[in-house]
């Protein structure tokens, strides 16, 4: 699908980039948008229950990677999805055969399209607007049922319409499977990819295709499940990809211990959330030993880690910063910027999300 959270993703395409997956960089910047990493319920900030505390961060030392940024990674309209129009507070969509009306936060302006267009749609998500809340969906022609199959660049997957509006990918997230698949073939070596926060199992099932061994994480146990089913009907059960239902941090915690390694890690944490044993993220508490853990597991020759932020107010200049910091000594570079996705009716630019990539080269 697009050219997903991951959720589904360089200045320049890779070798292996699907051609669906049409992005440019662009200068200048956007801004976030929210999302919701858990499929069986939103992530909610707890109440009480504070975090565990954690060994304060080393300060790493040695050159600061260099740098490229600002870099807008930009999904255009294709056949598997593609944003129709955007504005008024609300997002037209194209996902494979259906047209469906979500909440879009970030199109503070007016719509392109006619009321015509906006009214022809298989799929309106109502009720609750907060990103977090649980709403419904009506649907104006006919009844639909819970899932439809979809693909991205020739994998198959399940849509599914959820009750916190999102549908089992991000679209914007595909120019980071481009720029993941290429760095998977151009290695020409056994490739080990971690994906944490790893939702419905797209960004696991292009490293696989492309021959990596992957390791997927998520907290939810209905994702991993929604991601085995989109496994099987990718046709891809014979792939090396193990499934583990668990909260992030804890897991990169004991993967140091047991010095696991990989060689690219994708981490796609939501602002705040809960792992399946009542463990609490807090973004901007725990996202610097996430990084740092991170660096840990890296092999001696690492390809990558690309972190993504949904759901926060914030520049990517933080994430940025933190990037580089993390990274220091290790030489490579740190991208930053931010995942668009180019409206078909008018070209304007609905910015999604921050991102920022450590590349080793």
């Amino acid at each position: 699908m697009k050219p997903p959270r991951d959720k589904r993703r360089p200045s320049k395409a890779r070798p292996g980039q699907p051609a669906q997956a049409a992005f440019r960089p662009l200068p200048g910047g956007a801004a976030p948008r929210a999302r919701s990493a858990e499929a069986a319920a939103p992530k909610q900030a707890p109440a009480h229950a504070p975090a565990s505390p954690r060994q304060p961060v080393p300060r790493r030392t040695g050159a600061l990677p260099a740098e490229n940024l600002p870099l807008i990674l930009e999904v255009l309209p294709n056949a598997d999805y593609a944003l129709l129009d955007s504005g008024d507070g609300e997002k037209l969509e194209q996902y494979g055969p259906y047209r469906i009306v979500r909440p879009e936060g970030q199109a503070i302006w007016r719509r392109a399209l006619p009321e015509r267009d906006w009214a022809n749609v298989d799929a309106v998500f109502t009720g609750d607007t907060d990103e977090e809340g649980i709403g419904r969906w009506r649907f104006p022609r006919q009844p639909l049922g819970e899932t439809w199959p979809m693909t991205y660049a020739g994998l198959s997957y399940l849509g599914r319409f959820t009750s916190f509006r999102h549908v089992g990918v991000f679209p914007e997230q595909a120019s980071h499977w481009s720029h993941m698949e290429g760095l998977i073939r151009a290695a020409h070596r056994p490739v080990k990819v971690l994906n944490l926060f790893g939702y419905t199992g797209l960004a696991s099932l292009v490293a696989a295709r492309a021959g990596a061994e992957v390791t997927h994480v998520d907290a939810s146990k209905k994702a991993i499940g929604w991601a085995r089913e989109n496994q099987e009907l990718a046709r891809l059960s014979d792939k090396p990809i193990r499934w583990i239902c668990d909260d992030a941090m804890k897991f990169v915690e004991r993967e140091a211990r047991r010095d696991s390694r990989y060689d690219l890690i994708l981490f796609d944490p939501p602002a705040y959330g809960r792992g399946p044993k009542g463990e609490v993220w807090q973004l901007f508490e725990d996202l610097p030993a996430m990084a740092d853990l991170c660096r840990q597991i890296l092999t001696p020759k690492p390809l990558a880690v690309v972190l993504t932020a949904y759901s926060i107010r914030a520049s990517f200049f933080a994430i940025h910063a933190l990037m580089r910091d993390t990274f220091a000594g290790m030489g490579g570079r740190v991208e930053s910027g931010e995942l668009i996705i180019r409206e078909k009716s008018a070209g304007r630019a609905l910015s999604t999300s921050l991102f920022s990539r450590w590349v080793a080269r």
